[in-house]
């Protein structure tokens, strides 16, 4: 699994949303100066976070983007699913329940199970709090 730029900058944005959660609406320029990312690689992504309930929005003079819920409620796994799509290391596993002909007798099946639980279980373990306070349960995973 490779996490893309749209990824990682979703994660980047969502944690500086984080840091300044206290603060109401941020307005974008604010972020992409903070992150240098781009204003409007930024704008690519905010549908992607808004589609999956992550951010709020509102236009106007005071307007910008905050978090739809505190930091401690939204996990990594959120943020990556909302920008990459499904962290199945197959694309049979994307489907629930499993749709391959194949999938009962498939003998590497139980690996890329095993690989989309521990992905799972690991990224769902991190919130963006975590991310903001500088330790995290991740710290403590062990397969």
């Amino acid at each position: 699994m490779k996490i893309s730029t749209r990824g990682r900058y979703s994660l980047r944005m969502m944690a500086d949303l984080a840091q300044h959660y206290s603060e109401g609406y941020i307005a974008l320029k604010d972020i992409s100066a903070r992150q240098n990312i781009s204003k409007k690689y930024l704008e690519q992504i905010i549908p992607f976070l808004n589609r999956s309930g992550l951010l709020i929005t509102n236009r106007g003079h005071m307007g910008g983007y905050k978090l739809a819920r505190e930091p401690k409620d939204i996990t990594v796994k959120e943020v990556i699913e909302s920008a990459e799509g499904s962290l199945a290391p197959v694309s049979c596993m994307e489907n629930e329940p499993n749709e391959c002909p194949r999938c009962a007798e498939c003998l590497t099946l139980p690996v890329y199970t095993g690989l989309y639980k521990v992905v799972n279980d690991y990224l769902s373990g991190i919130t963006l709090q975590d991310i903001i306070s500088g330790g995290n349960s991740a710290d403590n995973y062990c397969i």
